[in-house]
């Protein structure tokens, strides 16, 4: 949730961190600073709302420096003000602290503090961070000793970095749990750190991330990374691939319009390398599962949250399909609360775009505790995620910015297509015919896919204009369809504020037919599968009660013009290639009617791009 960023080096630091900041904007913020070194003391400036607010605070009130922290803050405790919003300091006005997480023992911390002379300033948890980092340096330690001690004492998962006069040359920062990244990115004669990768990629793509209870202290010319019992570690650099172009908006109007329309692309590179297109063989080598152990595979259970448990519904006929292995989904939310039945014969798969949603990442957990081979699929390179996992399959999607997941959706589900396709053939229970139609209709995918991304292909504005002001939405679909209703609903409220839900047509019926009258829109998912006709009968009982019908159908249906009032098209394709064309008009249409109701797309309101406290 919280972005963080931090630089060290020869350039004007405070600039450069406000500029990682723009790029962390997605990740949701209700508040946002900056501290930096200037004159020999502490410059703190933040404020309440959007970075432009911080922005033309500086410019009223310019700082410099060659050393700067920065912050934007998703509230937990105390509500958004410019009191709360980091940077915090100490008593002393010396130490500087930014946090991501929240610390858990915080109200004991700040009662025993306050009995010691404390003052505070602030209604958050992490003021007591700084207060104890101020103890600990008052007692004749140095930043480092003193941060450690402190980070010894807090609960919880946590992303924290500090910054103090004494030291003007040095920050400290620390992993804890799994409540955001640490990414520590390498120059010539300057370092930076970040919560998330874009923030820094346009200055080096040589990053190395902090693990679970590591801590790093860094200067312009190096970094030491050691435990929190003090000893000091070893740690890999991760050349990342990424191009900062691809991290940038360019010639669209949103984040989300430019990733909505980089999805045939984004299909082309998760399956490049992965596929061999004449015999259907499919290789996933940082899958790490051989043959023998996909054959002792009993049961797979998804753990997912949001749009990536969407995209695990999907993923369960495709791979109950392809491997006939039974497939379980569960919310990454609730998984770890029932005492879930799994064991050394379970897969357990976690689905997560960045690789740090805390629900997930404890879900995978529980897993491990159980003796469950873990797998992920994941977007964000050296994310804790992909870290934790046995095996993984990269989504090669790219930075996805903006909040709405979209093309992280689709690269998931082909990564699951091939995921099956990968079991099933190494279980037998997928024939070499059947390998290489399969193989055959992800060669065509990022084909049919752009020309369903087509400017004119279907008509979003018409369908903006007529129904924009409507408060109420119904999305229906069937079989591997139905999770592709569900996704088509979230994805319209999450950025349009209009309410809407997904159903299996088949249980219209049993209740949500009572909804339908001549105001509301259904949209139904009605492709020629082999439940089309059941899909034909709940448009007939819509129209029946004077019901307004989007239909999505393939190409060449002129059947259901006839039923409908409205036609999303997309092109005819293998049956577990079809979901995967078929959420791009969802996509579409929810952001055609977002965009015309005024809201921000990219940050919609409540929401954050990466979810890291529960």
């Amino acid at each position: 949730m919280c972005g963080i960023v931090g630089y060290v080096g020869p350039r004007e630091a405070s600039s450069l961190v406000f500029q990682g900041l723009k790029r962390l904007e997605y990740r949701g913020y209700d508040s946002a600073g900056i501290a930096t070194i200037q004159n020999g003391g502490i410059t703190i400036r933040r404020d309440e709302g959007k970075l432009s607010n911080l922005e033309q605070l500086i410019a009223e009130q310019p700082i410099n420096g060659h050393i700067a922290i920065g912050h934007t803050r998703w509230a937990t405790h105390g509500a958004p003000s410019q009191r709360n919003a980091h940077p915090h300091i100490d008593c002393t006005g010396e130490i500087a602290v930014i946090q991501n997480g929240i610390v858990e023992n915080f109200l004991g911390l700040r009662q025993s503090l306050r009995s010691e002379g404390h003052e505070f300033s602030s209604e958050t948890d992490t003021e007591v961070i700084v207060h104890l980092v101020e103890k600990y340096m008052a007692e004749g330690h140095g930043l480092a000793e003193a941060a450690r001690h402190a980070f010894n004492q807090i609960k919880g998962a946590h992303a924290i970095v500090l910054l103090s006069k004494r030291e003007p040359d040095k920050l400290v920062a620390v992993r804890l749990g799994n409540a955001g990244g640490v990414t520590v990115g390498l120059g010539e004669g300057e370092l930076f750190l970040a919560s998330d990768i874009p923030a820094i990629l346009e200055h080096t793509r040589r990053m190395i991330f902090l693990e679970d209870g590591e801590m790093v202290v860094i200067k312009a010319d190096g970094a030491q990374f050691l435990t929190l019992d003090g000893q000091p570690i070893k740690k890999t650099v991760t050349e990342i691939p990424w191009d900062p172009i691809s991290a940038a908006k360019g010639t669209y109007r949103h984040f989300m319009q430019k990733e909505i329309y980089e999805q045939a692309r984004s299909m082309t590179d998760t399956l490049r390398g992965r596929v061999d297109f004449e015999t259907g063989v499919v290789k996933l080598n940082d899958l790490n599962l051989s043959a023998e152990a996909a054959l002792g595979i009993k049961k797979m259970v998804t753990v997912a949250c949001g749009t990536s448990a969407y995209s695990g519904l999907v993923g369960k006929f495709m791979i109950e399909a392809l491997a006939r292995v039974p497939v379980e989904v569960d919310y990454g939310s609730e998984f770890r609360y029932r005492d879930p039945i799994i064991d050394e014969d379970t897969l357990v798969l976690a689905i997560t775009q960045s690789g740090e949603t805390v629900d997930t990442l404890a879900a995978m957990e529980e897993g491990r505790e159980k003796g469950a081979r873990l797998v992920s699929i994941v977007n964000v390179i050296g994310s804790m995620a992909q870290r934790v996992s046995d095996g993984v399959i990269l989504m090669q999607a790219g930075p996805e910015i903006g909040v709405a997941s979209t093309k992280a959706f689709t690269t998931s589900l082909v990564d699951q297509l091939l995921l099956g396709a990968y079991l099933g053939q190494a279980r037998g229970a997928l024939s070499a015919e059947e390998s290489r139609e399969l193989a055959q209709a992800l060669a065509e995918l990022p084909e049919l896919a752009g020309r369903v991304l087509t400017k004119g292909y279907n008509d979003y504005e018409t369908l903006a204009r007529e129904f924009y002001d409507r408060e109420h939405f119904l999305y229906l679909g069937r079989g591997i369809n139905y999770p592709i209703a569900l996704e088509g609903a979230l994805k319209l409220k999450e950025i349009s504020y209009i309410h809407a839900e997904g159903y299996p047509a088949g249980e219209m019926k049993h209740g949500p037919i009572a909804l339908i009258d001549e105001i509301m829109p259904v949209v139904t998912v009605a492709v020629q599968d082999n439940v089309y006709d059941k899909m034909i009968s709940q448009i007939e009982q819509v129209k029946a009660r004077g019901g307004i019908v989007i239909a999505l159908a393939n190409e060449g249906d002129e059947a259901i013009r006839d039923k409908a009032d409205y036609v999303l098209k997309i092109p005819r394709a293998h049956p577990l290639i079809t979901p995967i064309l078929a959420v791009l008009p969802l996509q579409l249409l929810a952001y055609h009617l977002a965009v015309r109701r005024g809201c921000d797309v990219d940050q919609p309101r409540n929401l954050a791009k990466s979810v890291t406290v529960e």
